[in-house]
């Protein structure tokens, strides 16, 4: 008797549990996170990679951090072909999903949705660097980078300092265009800087060409002649393989600065091998993709490893990462204050303005400045940083972590 009772009690505790395992305590609450993408328009190429480092941080942060604050987030693709039009078509259906935070790919969809966020509720982070006419308060897309005239200003004083003796300014060449609002801005906030600052930079021309230009061996020739001892092309792979070729063809060497979209790593066959840049140099408030030890590319294997992110060790990977980790940390902060059923967009815009993320969450990926936003700017303002790479014996090293950037007026 006394053994069948204890056979029914233990019986009733199992079943017990079965039940309690059933039935959670607490639902999780699952939000819908926009990703907007380019699959069949100019970027097309890099969405396989920028794509997967987004989802790899997310299916992390759902295991490790949201599972905790019961918050699953759910990435949905919408491929805006990197089209203002496109973007602002599909974003009805996007509202309809009732999104809380989104994330953005670059100035097409920034341009379509900036003036609409506000009254939408919903903030977007941005994984490029931002822009100077982007430069404005009360913005709803927040860029994880200042400015691309921040970061290579960053440069500019990093190189007149170690590499020009920092007693002389430096002679400077910069390539961008005109026919795109983004690098035009460029061009104008980095003659803004030279003018400001006539000890630090010489700038020997701004040479405005063609988005893709077939040769620039001429213009190139000419601001050599003249003395430049540093070339920057911030702007597109196009405009950055023709200076190498022309710099290739004029039997040249003098160094090339590039951001992390035309960086050396999406050159290298374009102008025949990493090799062929040797001297080159990749300068952006991101990662460097060296294969050297770092905390970035730990976190990286981590999330292949255990997470199946299907993407390499790449600098476009690196973006996809790293504005997916500024999002997950804006939502975990807003759900650890006021409930991870309780998130609203407006909510999660105040905790961007709100809070000062400090750089050790984010591994390395945001150029080892903290994340702080303000009503004024819509990118990081009170220490923004970059880091340098260099390409050396073919290989891609990092030359300098967490440069500060000058503090700019608007231009």
């Amino acid at each position: 008797m006394n053994a069948l009772k204890n056979w029914a009690a233990r019986a009733a505790i199992v079943a017990g549990a079965a039940t309690s395992a059933l039935s959670p305590a607490t639902a999780q609450t699952v939000y819908q996170v926009p990703a907007l993408s380019d699959y069949s328009g100019p970027f097309a190429a890099i969405m396989p990679m920028l794509g997967p480092g987004r989802d790899g941080v997310v299916a992390w942060w759902n295991a490790e951090v949201g599972s905790k604050l019961n918050v699953k987030l759910e990435l949905k693709t919408y491929d805006t072909r990197y089209d203002t039009a496109q973007t602002a078509s599909l974003w009805p259906g996007v509202l309809a999903t009732k999104p809380v935070i989104g994330l953005s790919l670059g100035g097409p969809d920034t341009s379509a949705l900036q003036q609409r966020l506000p009254t939408d509720k919903v903030p977007m982070i941005l994984g490029s660097a931002a822009t100077g006419f982007g430069w404005r308060p009360n913005q709803w897309v927040m860029a994880t980078r200042p400015t691309f005239v921040h970061e290579v200003t960053g440069f500019v004083e990093w190189f007149q300092k170690n590499k020009a003796g920092g007693t002389r300014p430096v002679k400077v060449a910069m390539f961008t265009t005109e026919a795109s609002p983004t690098f035009a801005d460029l061009g104008k906030g980095v003659t803004a800087y030279a003018k400001a600052n006539p000890s630090i930079v010489n700038l020997v021309e701004m040479v405005y060409v063609e988005p893709q230009p077939a040769d620039v061996t001429l213009q190139l020739r000419r601001v050599l002649n003249a003395g430049a001892e540093l070339v920057l092309v911030p702007t597109n792979i196009q405009q950055a393989v023709a200076v190498k070729r022309a710099m290739q063809a004029l039997g040249k060497n003098v160094p090339i600065a590039y951001s992390i979209q035309n960086s050396p790593a999406m050159l290298q066959k374009l102008v025949g091998s990493m090799e062929a840049m040797n001297g080159d140099y990749e300068v952006h408030a991101g990662v460097i993709a060296t294969e050297e030890a770092s905390e970035a590319k730990q976190f990286y294997d981590m999330l292949v490893a255990r997470y199946g992110l299907k993407a390499p060790w790449h600098s476009i990977t690196t973006i996809g990462m790293s504005q997916a980790l500024v999002m997950v940390r804006v939502v975990e902060a807003a759900a650890k204050k006021h409930g991870g059923d309780k998130l609203t967009g407006e909510i999660l815009y105040n905790t961007l303005l709100e809070t000062h993320f400090p750089a050790k969450d984010f591994y390395g990926f945001t150029g080892g400045g903290d994340i702080d936003f303000s009503v004024e700017a819509p990118f990081p303002t009170k220490d923004p940083r970059v880091n340098i790479g260099q390409v050396v014996g073919g290989k891609l090293t990092t030359v300098a972590k967490g440069v500060p950037v000058p503090r700019l007026a608007k231009w």
